[in-house]
């Protein structure tokens, strides 16, 4: 998992309450393979259908702690498949829509769901 730029720009404006920022709460799954890059501001082919649409996730939001207490934020949703998509990546996003990205994960295995198929995408952000 890589942090975007615009991550690390709205991350900085939640940490000092400036230019009224908006907190990342929305977890998005793609089908893109291209490489992660900083510069990426949205996924490379966002799913938006099959059940497997961007969604929130403030009810699966906590902290853990990795090294010192609560230093991870950690994001956990599980989608259901009502239609066949293959899973590439994922990201972290600060609206329903659009928004800033704030982190992408390119899966190192493609994941070939079909209607039914459930799939959960636990994601943490270390802060080190």
């Amino acid at each position: 998992m890589g942090i975007t730029n615009a991550g690390k720009a709205e991350m900085s404006n939640l940490f000092g309450d400036v230019d009224s920022p908006t907190a990342f709460t929305y977890l998005a799954l793609g089908s893109g393979s291209t490489a992660f890059a900083v510069t990426q501001t949205a996924l490379v082919t966002e799913i938006t259908g099959n059940g497997l649409a961007r969604t929130a996730t403030s009810v699966a939001i906590t902290q853990e702690t990795t090294t010192v207490t609560d230093d991870t934020t950690q994001f956990v949703k599980t989608w259901t498949a009502s239609g066949t998509e293959t899973v590439r990546e994922a990201g972290i996003f600060n609206a329903s829509s659009g928004g800033d990205m704030a982190a992408r994960k390119v899966l190192d295995t493609a994941q070939a769901l079909v209607s039914g198929n459930t799939f959960t995408w636990t994601h943490s952000v270390i802060f080190a």
